[in-house]
């Protein structure tokens, strides 16, 4: 769809240079933007796992954010006993650290998605309002399950020694854990077309949700296949969960569904279930929190709804819609 359909993509260096002139410091411009990028990279690791339930299995799953809570929580406990290596001055070091806490998350996510699927969610296919009710109350329990671990308080989440402070670009200051955010969150764009256009799995996938009959006819169990969806889905919720968490420096057992808003923005402006369109959508949710917050901070708790009526008085299906829904 964007190679055939590349407007939508303008989108982000058109937003992007506009602001430059209402900005005014091209040194702050470019802090900005970096950081935007960054948050937008971190949002779409956030609602990826959601765009491929939603697009691939046609599943309203509105407990994801327990997923991302738990991913976050996680990696508090991995993190705990690596003081020496999250200590340490160097980034690579740091890197290591991160990496493993980054790992268990997205297993610990995968194998309670699992777990979710077959115990809350496949009672309820092709029963939207179902869905939303059910998966709604799985992430209230799944909530008050994280508060029995690890309490109901606020946990801190210091970044690693290595990953604080700058790079300095010209008089821009670029923070360097919102470099990483935005290597992590190309990686997982980049894997994710690639699995879903150029591997004989997602070729399976797309054509069982076009049609299931004729994949099953020819031998495959297009369940399982949905099943390892909803995990892979899973996974990447708690990998953003580690990534939100280490964003903010905090998490709590809440942040899963305070960040939930953000997500379903971000998938309808890229067109219910398109992960390009979750990708251009992430990162203008990204520059516009960060644009308006440093220009009309009153106006940056609404800009992001703002951003989605617009998109849609522009494409009402969205930036790359998947299906008529």
């Amino acid at each position: 769809m964007i190679a055939s359909d590349r407007l939508p993509l303008l989108l982000v260096p058109v937003l992007a240079l506009a602001a430059l002139p209402l900005v005014g410091s091209l040194p702050t411009w470019v802090t900005l933007t970096v950081a935007g990028l960054a948050m937008g990279m971190i949002v779409f690791i956030i609602a990826s796992g959601l765009t491929l339930v939603f697009g691939l299995m046609d599943v309203l799953n509105f407990g994801h954010g327990v997923f991302i809570a738990l991913g976050a929580f996680v990696a508090v406990s991995v993190l705990a006993p690596m003081g020496g290596l999250t200590g340490s001055g160097s980034i690579a070091v740091n890197l290591v650290a991160v990496g493993a806490a980054m790992l268990v998350a997205m297993a610990v996510a995968g194998a309670i998605g699992y777990l979710f699927e077959r115990l809350i969610v496949r009672p309820v296919y092709g029963q939207h309002l179902k869905q939303i009710l059910i998966t709604m109350g799985g992430m209230i329990i799944g909530e008050e399950l994280i508060k029995v671990i690890w309490g109901p308080d606020q946990i801190p989440l210091p970044l690693p020694a290595g990953l604080r402070g700058s790079y300095l670009l010209g008089d821009a200051a670029v923070e360097r854990y919102r470099v990483v955010a935005v290597v992590v969150g190309l990686v997982v764009f980049i894997a994710m077309l690639f699995v879903l256009n150029r591997t004989k799995i997602g070729l399976l996938i797309r054509a069982g949700v076009q049609d299931r009959e004729m994949v099953e006819s020819l031998g495959y169990r297009i369940r399982r296949l949905f099943v390892g969806v909803f995990v892979a889905g899973s996974a990447l919720a708690g990998l953003g969960g580690v990534m939100w968490g280490l964003y903010q420096q905090n998490v709590v057992p809440q942040m899963g569904a305070q960040v939930n808003i953000l997500i379903f923005i971000v998938i309808i402006i890229g067109g219910l279930g398109s992960a390009g369109g979750c990708f251009v959508g992430a990162l203008l949710v990204g520059l516009m929190a960060n644009y308006t917050g440093f220009l009309a901070p009153k106006v940056a708790l609404f800009s992001n709804i703002l951003l989605m009526v617009a998109i849609l008085l522009w494409r009402p299906q969205g930036l790359y819609p998947v299906a008529k829904r």
